[in-house]
This record gives C-alpha cells, structure tokens and sequence, in this order.
C-alpha cells in the first residue's frame, strides 16, 4: 500500500493522505478506507469526505480524542490493499451533444482534428470515476477522459452557464448542476439535475460512482426532461461490483 499521512485537519476533523496523484488505484485506496471506517462504527465520527487522494473524517472531540482517532485511522489504513477494492457503480446519463447545448464543439472539432462523431463517440466510451465533489452542489469532477479531447479552459469565463451543461476543462470532463459562471468548452447538456434540494438525496451521485454518458438526440432531451418534471423518470444504474 502507498503511504498514508494522518494529519490533523482544524480540531474536529482530521486527513488521511494518500499519494499525492490524481491516479485511480489512489482513489481506490480512499474509498476502501472510507467503506472500512463505515464499517467499524466508531463513535463520535460525524462524516467524512473523499477528494482525489485524501479523506477527511469529521468526528466529535468530546467523544473521542485526536490521537485515539488516529492509532484508529492508521490501523485501518494498514488493511487497505495496494489494488484497491472499492465498488463500481455506474450512472447512466443521456446527453445531447452539439447544437445550442454544446457551442464549442465546433472549436474542439478544429482543436483536435476529430470530427464531431468521433468526439462523441470517443466522449460517450468511457465510464467515468468521480473523484470528487465541489466548486457547486453536485458539480463532479470526472476522470478517464481520452487524452485526444483534451482541452484547454476558456481564456474568458462565461458569465452564466446553463444548469446541465457537460464541459471539459483540461484533462477533466464535468457536469454543472446549477447556473454559474465557468470557463469550461460546453459540448452537450444533460436533461437530468445533478442537484436538486427538493430530492431526499439531493446530490445524484457520490464521489467513487462512476458516469457514462450515452448520446441522445434534443427531441430525446425535451421528452425526458418532462419526464423528470412529471417525477417519472428514473436514471438508469448499474448496482456496484467489485473492481
């Protein structure tokens, strides 16, 4: 297993760092020990939170104290396996690509050389791992893609992006859940709320799930997004397996 550093992080919360990368077997590794610290039930642990290569745990100091909290931590990390074996559980989310919902397809179609079904296709192929959550409620941060549709950031932000939007930016791709600003290229949009506070989950989906996006045409878009108005459609998941 690589290295783990405990850290204290404020007086109520502390940090297990694993290898400092953006790497999949590392995100493996934080989840594992987020399911093994689940499992052991420790009184006084108020949440945690998964981000790329650490995690935070929030804990109660009047119930239990920094250092038990991490001989705990650090003897659970000791039963984290150099694989990892979080589970995979992937949501299906349709997406329309081009038209008014993606206007930098056109630049990436110049950018890369590829034409707009290549894009989509090479888009669409990939199931995704949300490494981490932020910047906006459910907003994901989503690693795998193909390094051909890389692109670089706007040089100036948009004001105001349409909740929905599916961007790159760099070596990410990503889904905004809200109307914000932001300087991702927007190659598509997806009818389904990444964010809703009227839902008894309101985020849809937690960092270590995994996306796949499948294509569908704006007729397609209009229909589910009625449908999601209505409360009659489902998003379509895949239940986890091991790794």
């Amino acid at each position: 297993m690589s290295t783990v550093r405990i850290m204290p992080a404020g007086d109520a919360a502390l940090v297990a760092q694993f290898d400092s990368r953006i790497d999949p077997v590392v995100n493996d590794q934080v989840h594992t020990l987020a399911e093994k610290v689940q499992q052991a039930e420790i009184p006084g642990i108020r949440g945690m939170i998964p981000a790329f290569c650490s995690l935070v745990i929030q804990y109660d100091p009047h119930v239990i104290r920094y250092d038990a909290m991490r001989r705990t931590i650090e003897d659970l990390a000791e039963q984290v396996s150099l694989k990892g074996t979080a589970a995979k559980r992937i949501l299906e989310i349709p997406c329309c690509y081009g038209s008014h919902f993606g206007p930098d397809l056109h630049d990436m179609e110049v950018f890369t050389g590829l034409t707009r079904d290549e894009i989509i296709a090479r888009h669409s192929g990939v199931d995704y791992r949300v490494y981490m959550l932020g910047f906006l409620p459910g907003f994901v941060y989503l690693g795998g893609l193909d390094r051909k549709l890389e692109m670089p950031r706007l040089k100036t932000p948009r004001v105001k992006i349409p909740g929905g939007a599916v961007g790159i930016g760099g070596s990410q791709t990503g889904v905004y859940p809200l109307d914000s600003p932001g300087g991702w290229r927007l190659i598509g949009a997806t009818p389904v709320d990444f964010y809703d506070p009227c839902r008894q989950e309101p985020v849809l989906c937690k960092a270590g799930d995994y996306i796949r996006f499948v294509p569908i045409t704006s007729c397609e878009y209009y229909d589910i997004r009625q449908m999601i108005l209505r409360g009659t459609y489902t998003v379509k998941v895949h239940e986890p397996v091991r790794l």
